[in-house]
């Protein structure tokens, strides 16, 4: 099993197989626009902007199981993140990332990367870098600000 065998619905209610993304490296991220670490959203999209043409591909997924940062509906978020951080990178279905409910993605990612909360995700911005073959290859805490994955981002494209 990989990241490659999970569908997902799209921002604007489309299913969407991650199937679509073999061959590409993927920054897999739980977002919220109202966390204190939303200016993460501008770091997110420099590396996008950056880095798409070589085959990055950054999936965020909004989640409101921490303190409710996330009360929007679909259109909304992808408003506020459209107007007010600018992302153009896709962002998906509001999900849950922890509990009996979670996603299946977020069940497999954790199971896959730990982390130090024995697999639960701790906050918004909890981010996962996943290689071309759609293996998780690294996770990285809620503060672990975008331009400090850049170097792990840029091995994974060459290799």
């Amino acid at each position: 099993m990989t990241v490659h065998d999970f569908r997902v619905q799209t921002i604007s209610g489309e299913e969407k197989s991650l199937a679509d993304y073999k061959g590409k490296v993927l920054l897999i991220v739980n977002t919220a626009t109202k966390c204190g670490l939303n200016n993460q959203f501008h770091g997110l999209q420099k590396l996008y902007d950056q880095y798409k043409d070589q085959g990055l591909e950054i999936l965020g997924f909004p989640s409101n199981q921490f303190m409710k940062q996330e009360p929007g509906t679909d259109e909304e978020i992808q408003q506020t993140c459209q107007l007010d951080f600018g992302v153009s990178f896709p962002m998906f279905s509001k999900i849950k990332v922890n509990g009996k409910d979670a996603h299946p993605l977020y069940d497999y990612l954790t199971n896959q990367a730990s982390g130090v909360f024995g697999g639960k995700i701790k906050w918004n911005f909890t981010k996962f870098l996943v290689d071309q073959e759609g293996q998780v290859l690294k996770r990285y805490a809620p503060t672990t600000e975008p331009e400090e994955i850049e170097a792990d981002i840029q091995k994974a494209l060459t290799t």
